[in-house]
C-alpha cells in the first residue's frame, strides 16, 4: 500500500538543491522551527498537498535526465514512513538520495527505529543539524550554517569533489501559475524582491501570491509569498 506524503513544494528538475540534476521535494511540517529558517511556511503540518507515494515515485521515475532526489522541508524525518516509501522506489530505479534534516545523525540513530535506520541506509548524502543563524556557512555549497555536517553515507559522492565547494546558485521558472525562484536564499530573496517590484503593475488583477520562491531547508532568509 502506498503512503501519503504532504508536500509543500516540488521542483522536478533543479541543479540548485544538491549535486547534479535533481527532483527536489519540500515536505510540509517541521517540529524544530529553527530561528531564521528560510522556510517558515513549511513549519505547520497542515497545508501543502497530499501525494500518494507511488504516484510521486512514478513522476520522479518519468523525469528525464535527473540523477537523484533531494528531500527538504519542513523536516523529512517527521514524515519518515512516506519519505521512506518514495526513497525505496526511486533508489530501486538507480537514483541517488539526499536529505536535509534539522536532527543530527546521532539523534536519529538514537531513536532505534527500523524505519529511520532504513531511510538512513538508503541515503547517499545527509545534511544534518539545526540551522544556526549566528553561524553562517561561507565555504561549503548547499549548507546553511557551519555547525551542520554533510555525511557521505555511500561512495556515490565524495567530499573532495569540487562541485561541493562551488558557488550556490539560483533558478527562475515561469509558468501559468506564476514565477518560482529556488536556490540559495540570500540571492533568491534579492532576486525575488527585484522581480516583484518590476512586475507589481503587471500582476494587478491576478490572485494574490502569484509569485513565490523556495530555497533549501534550514537555510537563512525569508520566503517571498507563496502562491505558485
Amino acid at each position: 500500500m502506498p503512503a501519503i506524503l504532504r508536500v509543500g513544494l516540488s521542483v522536478p528538475d533543479t541543479e540548485a538543491e544538491g549535486p547534479g540534476r535533481r527532483f527536489a521535494i519540500w515536505v510540509q511540517g517541521c517540529p524544530l522551527r529553527c530561528k531564521g529558517c528560510c522556510n517558515p511556511e513549511l513549519f505547520a503540518f497542515s497545508g501543502g498537498i497530499e501525494r500518494a507515494t507511488d504516484d510521486l515515485a512514478a513522476e520522479i521515475a518519468n523525469t528525464p535526465g535527473i540523477e537523484g532526489v533531494s528531500f527538504l522541508g519542513g523536516e523529512p524525518f517527521s514524515h519518515v514512513g512516506a519519505v521512506l516509501d518514495v526513497a525505496r522506489r526511486v533508489r530501486a530505479g538507480g537514483l541517488s538520495i539526499m536529505i536535509f534534516t534539522g536532527f543530527t545523525l546521532a539523534e536519529l540513530r538514537a531513536r532505534r527505529r527500523a524505519d529511520i535506520d532504513e531511510l538512513i541506509a538508503l541515503t547517499d548524502l545527509l545534511v544534518d543539524g539545526r540551522y544556526r543563524r549566528d553561524l553562517p556557512e561561507t565555504r561549503r555549497r548547499w549548507i546553511g550554517s557551519s555547525n551542520q555536517i554533510m555525511h557521505f553515507l555511500t561512495d556515490r559522492y565524495s567530499a573532495t569533489d569540487p562541485q561541493f565547494y562551488r558557488r550556490n546558485t539560483v533558478e527562475i521558472r515561469l509558468s501559468r501559475d506564476g514565477l518560482l525562484v529556488n536556490g540559495w536564499p540570500g540571492a533568491a530573496d534579492a532576486l525575488a524582491t527585484t522581480l516583484t517590484t518590476c512586475t507589481d503593475d503587471r500582476m494587478a488583477g491576478r490572485p494574490a501570491a502569484a509569485l513565490r520562491m523556495n530555497s533549501t531547508a534550514h537555510r537563512p532568509g525569508p520566503h517571498a509569498t507563496k502562491g505558485r
